[in-house]
C-alpha cells in the first residue's frame, strides 16, 4: 500500500528541480551573451592595409576609363560604286604617303569620264555654232542700222536743199513738205533700228553667257569625274600604319563606303567615358592624369560629347607628351579627371574598402579588433577620400576590401 512522501522528500526534490531549471537558463543565458565573442570573425593584421586619418590639401577627382586612340586617323572611302580588285595593304601594314591600299575596279568610272568628254566637245561645237549664227545675226542689224543713217543723211541734205529753195521761190510748198515726212520718217526707222540692233546685243550676249555657263557646269562634272577617278584607288596621304581594310577582294563598294583606315601613329590622344552621374563636373580645360601601366602621363580634357549614350559621358584627353612609348592603339587605361583643389580637408587613403562618395561602412582599428563604423565620404582624389562625417583625425581605418566581414559588428584582428 503506497504512503505519502515525507515532507522533506518533496522538499528535496523541489529543490534539486529548481537547481536544473535555473542553471538551464544561466547557460542560455551564458550562451547568449558570450557565443557571438566565441565565434567572432577575425582576420590576420598583416592581410590587411590601414590608413590613418589626417588632414591636409586633397585634388577632387572623378575617376574614368579610358582607350587610347591615334590622334590621326584617315578614313579612305570609294568615291564612286565599285568593286574591289585587289586588298594590297593589311590592318597592321606600315604604309607611306601616295602608296595604294585598295585597288578598286573603274572601268565605269573610266567610261563616265570618257561620256563626258564627248559631251564637251559636243557643247563646244554647238557653243561655235551659235555664237556664228548670232554673231551673223547681229552683223545684219549693224548693217542695216549704218544704211538707214546713211540714208537719213541723205533726206536731211535734200531737206536742207529743198527749204532754202522754197525761201527763193523755186520749190513749191507741197514739195517741201515731203521733203520733211521723208526725213521724220528715215529718223523713225532710224531709231527703230538702233533698239533693235541694242536688242539683238543684249541677246547675243545673254544665249552666249548661257552657253558658257552649260559649258562650264559640264567641264565642272567632267574634272569632279576626274578626280573620283584619280581618287579611285585608295592610297595614303601620310606614312602611318593600316588600321583597318574592307576584308574581302571582289566585294562591292557603294560611293563613300569606307575601305581603308591609316593612322598616324606618332602621336596619341585618349578617348574617356565616365558615368552620367559625373557629366556636370566634366569640362574642357580640366587637367588629366592618365595612368597607362606603370607610367602616368598628364594631359588636359581638350573636348566633351554633348550627348550622354546609354548613361555614360564621353570626353577627350589631349596627351601632353603623346608619343610615350608605352601608348599603343586601342590600349585601356584608367584616368582621372582633376577638378577642384580644397586646401584642406579631413582625409583617408584611398582604397577598396569604399566605393565612392556617399555614406557607407568601414572598420576602424581599436587595439586587437577593429568596430564597423558608418560614415560618409565626399570627394575623392587619386590617393584619398575626403571624410566628411564618422571619422576623426588619428583614426586608424582598414582601407582593404573588407566587404566579405560587414556583417560583423566587431573584427577581431590577429
Amino acid at each position: 500500500m503506497d504512503r505519502p512522501l515525507d515532507a522533506s522528500v518533496t522538499r528535496s526534490r523541489t529543490r534539486r528541480r529548481g537547481l536544473v531549471v535555473v542553471g538551464s537558463l544561466a547557460a542560455v543565458a551564458f550562451a547568449f551573451s558570450w557565443a557571438p565573442s566565441l565565434v567572432r570573425p577575425s582576420i590576420e593584421r598583416s592581410r590587411v592595409r590601414t590608413s590613418v586619418v589626417d588632414s591636409g590639401p586633397l585634388q577632387a577627382a572623378i575617376g574614368a576609363s579610358g582607350r587610347v586612340l591615334p590622334e590621326v586617323e584617315k578614313v579612305l572611302t570609294s568615291p564612286v560604286d565599285a568593286r574591289v580588285l585587289r586588298v594590297r595593304r593589311r590592318a597592321g601594314d606600315a604604309v607611306r604617303a601616295g602608296e595604294t591600299i585598295v585597288e578598286l575596279d573603274l572601268s565605269e568610272a573610266r567610261l563616265a569620264v570618257e561620256a563626258l568628254d564627248r559631251d564637251l566637245a559636243l557643247r563646244r561645237n554647238d557653243e561655235a555654232r551659235k555664237k556664228l549664227d548670232l554673231e551673223s545675226k547681229l552683223s545684219d542689224v549693224e548693217g542695216r542700222y549704218e544704211a538707214k543713217k546713211l540714208e537719213l543723211d541723205a533726206k536731211r541734205s535734200a531737206l536742207d536743199r529743198k527749204q532754202k529753195l522754197h525761201a527763193a521761190g523755186l520749190v513749191s510748198d507741197q514739195e517741201l513738205k515731203e521733203a520733211e515726212l521723208a526725213e521724220a520718217q528715215a529718223a523713225i526707222e532710224l531709231k527703230q533700228l538702233d533698239a533693235a540692233r541694242r536688242l539683238a546685243r543684249e541677246s547675243t550676249s545673254a544665249e552666249l553667257a548661257g552657253l558658257a555657263l552649260d559649258a562650264a557646269s559640264l567641264r565642272s562634272r567632267r574634272s569632279e569625274a576626274w578626280r573620283e577617278l584619280q581618287r579611285g584607288n585608295a592610297a595614303a596621304d601620310r606614312d602611318g600604319v593600316v588600321t583597318w581594310t574592307v576584308a574581302e577582294e571582289g566585294a562591292t563598294v557603294r560611293k563613300g563606303d569606307a575601305i581603308a583606315r591609316v593612322a598616324d601613329l606618332s602621336a596619341f590622344r585618349v578617348e574617356g567615358s565616365v558615368s552620367d552621374l559625373s557629366a556636370a563636373r566634366v569640362a574642357v580645360g580640366l587637367p588629366a592624369r592618365v595612368k597607362a601601366g606603370e607610367e602616368a602621363l598628364e594631359g588636359t580634357v581638350s573636348a566633351v560629347d554633348p550627348t550622354i549614350r546609354n548613361g555614360v559621358l564621353t570626353f577627350t584627353v589631349s596627351l601632353a607628351d603623346k608619343s610615350r612609348p608605352v601608348l599603343r592603339p586601342n590600349l585601356r587605361v584608367d584616368l582621372d579627371v582633376l577638378t577642384d583643389r580644397k586646401a584642406r580637408v579631413l582625409r583617408v587613403a584611398r582604397g577598396p574598402f569604399a566605393t565612392g562618395e556617399g555614406a557607407q561602412n568601414v572598420f576602424v582599428v581599436h587595439g586587437s579588433q577593429a568596430e564597423r563604423t558608418r560614415v560618409r565620404l565626399g570627394a575623392a582624389s587619386p590617393t584619398h577620400f575626403e571624410v566628411l562625417e564618422g571619422l576623426h583625425e588619428g583614426d586608424l581605418v582598414i582601407v582593404s576590401d573588407l566587404s566579405d566581414y560587414l556583417h560583423a559588428r566587431t573584427l577581431r584582428l590577429r
